[in-house]
Order: C-alpha cells, then sequence, then structure tokens
C-alpha cells in the first residue's frame, strides 16, 4: 500500500510538472512593460514547485533591481528586455541571465531561457518592504 501511494504521488508530481511547462509553453511571456508594472516598487521571493524560498528580489525604480539567494548576501543589478526576454545582470556577473515571465493564478512563473530545461521558479510571497540585506560579518 505504501509503495503504490509513493508511486502515486511521483506520477502526480512529474504530471503537474509536465503540465507547468506545456502550459507556460503556450502562454504567452509578459513583456518589458508588463513585468515592469507588476514588479516595481515590491520584494518577490520565490520557490521552485514544492520546495524551500531560492531566493529573493527586490524591484527598484529605473529597472535596478536587488537580489539575494536564500541565506546569502544581497547583489544590485539591473534588468532590460532583450529579443522579448527579460535579462538581468549583476554586481557580480556582468553575463546576462534572461528569463520569461508569466503571470499566473495572481502570480509570477519565471523560466530560466539560458537553460531552458530548468525548472521554473515560482513566486510565493509579495511585500511593499525592502529585501533584508544583512551588513558583512563581523566579528572576531
Amino acid at each position: 500500500m505504501r509503495l503504490m501511494s509513493f508511486a502515486l504521488g511521483v506520477c502526480l508530481a512529474l504530471f503537474s510538472t509536465a503540465f507547468v511547462h506545456a502550459d507556460n509553453a503556450t502562454q504567452t511571456p509578459l513583456t518589458a512593460s508588463q513585468f515592469e508594472a507588476y514588479t516595481t516598487g515590491k520584494t518577490l521571493t520565490y520557490s521552485r514547485l514544492g520546495s524551500e524560498p531560492y531566493g529573493a528580489e527586490e524591484y527598484l525604480p529605473g529597472r535596478r533591481v536587488q537580489w539575494a539567494f536564500e541565506g546569502d548576501s544581497c547583489k544590485m543589478g539591473q534588468w532590460y528586455e532583450e529579443a522579448g526576454q527579460i535579462c538581468f545582470v549583476y554586481e557580480d556577473n556582468p553575463a546576462p541571465q534572461c528569463w520569461s515571465f508569466f503571470l499566473r493564478d495572481g502570480g509570477l512563473v519565471a523560466q530560466f531561457e539560458n537553460d531552458a530545461a530548468s525548472a521554473p521558479l515560482y513566486e510565493i510571497a509579495q511585500s511593499d518592504e525592502p529585501l533584508f540585506c544583512p551588513g558583512p560579518q563581523v566579528g572576531v
């Protein structure tokens, strides 16, 4: 019985992941102006489907951003539109990281286009508060 429940759970997880990829493939990504209108002035937290938070990004005026992987330090950057994708460059990595964003069920779904096989990220929280960025580690 446990094996059957486990197998059913695995099948449902695989089906839902395939469905999400198929659904995003047919949906039109947000334009740069739609993305800017949705994100500016907000801090969004992202996660992979069914996992812990992946990271958070604060969207500042002028297409500036501040990103932090969960539990990591913040990095300043900016975003721009290129070939229908939203691309980000950060202070520690000038190589563009391009994404397609979809608005689904009241939140963003982000597909990393530099590696289309990667799992999408989902908006799991939204705040009007700035991204919390602790200072450098100091001490003995």
